[in-house]
């Protein structure tokens, strides 16, 4: 069986070769928005995933196919923060998470085309965030390295010095919760 990736986030691809050694990147055209936040993170982010994975499912003929979905957003006092739109909006970001604790879900959405098997997972995380000064939100932005990242930050890059403390999977900040993956890769029968 071949595994597709249906993602095209470097971070994703580099986590996912711990796991594969050999797979496949399609990138998905599924349009986030038209999944509608309710309230609850773990049902939304799965969804996510499993539009992200349906969409890739649904352009490849051949069946002999794993095709792996997910979707991280931050949650932070009831809503979402997803990749700021611009810089203002990092900052603004950046600065409502200082001194606050805020959660991270990841959704998995893990596709057998030829069997019809979906599994659809999530994974919590719990990130502390030290109290930032407006210069050192200034000069993290400058690194450019929010652009792409939900909440405006990577855990991986020079924003992990704000934070003192996770609870919870490391990866699944970074986007690939890897041991939640290879569990369910494996438990439908995946040879890895």
């Amino acid at each position: 069986m071949k595994i597709i990736l249906a993602s095209s986030s470097i971070r994703r691809q580099q986590l996912l070769k711990r796991l594969v050694d050999d797979f496949d990147i399609v990138e998905s055209g599924f349009v986030e928005n038209s999944i509608k936040y309710n309230g609850d993170c773990k049902t939304y982010v799965m969804e996510l995933a499993l539009g992200k994975a349906n969409d890739v499912c649904n352009k490849l003929e051949d069946k002999q196919l794993i095709i792996i979905g997910c979707d991280t957003v931050v949650y932070f006092n009831g809503k979402i923060l997803g990749k700021p739109k611009d810089r203002e909006e990092a900052f603004h970001m950046l600065k409502s998470l200082s001194g606050n604790e805020h959660q991270v879900y990841t959704g998995l959405a893990v596709i057998n085309k030829f069997s019809g098997i979906v599994r659809q997972e999530f994974v919590k995380t719990s990130v502390r965030f030290s109290n930032i000064s407006n210069n050192e939100i200034e000069k993290y932005l400058k690194k450019e390295e929010y652009g792409d990242k939900a909440g405006a930050y990577g855990i991986q890059g020079y924003a992990g010095i704000f934070i003192p403390e996770i609870r919870g999977c490391y990866y699944n900040v970074v986007g690939l919760p890897l041991n939640r993956l290879y569990k369910m890769l494996i438990g439908m029968g995946v040879n890895l």
